[in-house]
């Protein structure tokens, strides 16, 4: 199914130069829904209905479904007649609880909960920083739901790797103190406080120490720049990940969040090419 791409991608980053701030009002064209889950928090939503392949948003670490890709990616799906859903994860943005009491592996119940009871048919899963991770995770357990799978500035085993990363001395510090004030420059404080505990549970979840069995295509997208999660993660997820359809885009002077209007202009293009893909191929 051909399609005008530049004529959509202009419409989207005209919408995208609009300032956060001044322009929330008018772009949330879809309401928050809650997920009402038996023993879990519930989850806060935002939801398109459409065709297929629908297309889910899973924002990073501390971040929510509020963003500028995860909005950009909601005027995209809604000028294409295709589903898209964007959420928060237990602990973060409208959903409820607190972050600190929720782990890796909580969030990624999170999203097979989505994939299973809050959107329909295979879905390409887009997935920023954290969420990147996530979405491998989840296409390692529910591979028959996935289209595809996009990640923005991939960060697959980050929180692992950083801490293993730090002098034995440090290590034992953290262990002792029983937290990990981990440098970011995306809050005031300067600091996430990561709990051993919270470290330990993510080691369960680690993907690149051996071959990711799943066969769908899969694009990676990175910026040379990005000072919190190193380019070269994502070519070793492009190394371990089996699919015989998988690309890695570098952008030169790209940062972590990928937020500027042509990432999100490639972000676009990338996920409009990947339905035109696998609609013919449907």
């Amino acid at each position: 199914m051909l399609r005008n791409y530049c004529k959509l991608l202009q419409i989207h980053v005209r919408k995208c130069a609009v300032p956060h701030h001044a322009a929330a009002g008018v772009r949330h064209k879809t309401t928050i829904q809650y997920a009402a889950r038996p023993d879990m928090p519930k989850l806060a939503y935002r939801k398109l209905k459409g065709k297929s392949p629908g297309v889910v948003f899973l924002p990073g670490f501390a971040s929510n479904m509020g963003g500028l890709k995860a909005e950009a990616l909601e005027e995209f799906c809604k000028s294409l007649g295709h589903s898209y859903l964007r959420f928060d994860y237990s602990g973060c943005g409208s959903s409820e609880g607190e972050m600190k009491n929720f782990n890796i592996g909580a969030w990624k119940k999170d999203v097979l909960y989505v994939l299973d009871e809050l959107v329909e048919g295979p879905q390409i899963l887009v997935g920023s920083s954290m969420g990147g991770w996530l979405m491998l995770l989840a296409a390692l357990s529910r591979p028959e739901r996935i289209a595809a799978l996009v990640g923005i500035s991939t960060a697959a085993d980050h929180f692992v790797t950083a801490f293993h990363a730090l002098p034995i001395e440090t290590k034992k510090e953290v262990e002792e103190q029983g937290s990990w004030k981990f440098p970011t420059k995306h809050n005031e404080e300067g600091f996430y406080t990561l709990s051993v505990d919270f470290l330990k549970e993510a080691e369960n979840h680690c993907v690149l120490h051996s071959p990711i069995p799943m066969s769908c295509p899969v694009r990676l997208i990175h910026g040379l720049k990005d000072s919190d999660v190193p380019w070269h993660v994502s070519m070793q997820v492009a190394e371990r990940v089996l699919s015989n359809d998988i690309d890695v885009i570098l952008r030169k002077h790209g940062l972590h969040r990928m937020s500027e209007k042509d990432d999100i202009k490639l972000m676009v293009y990338t996920i409009d090419d990947l339905i035109d893909k696998l609609t013919t191929l449907g």
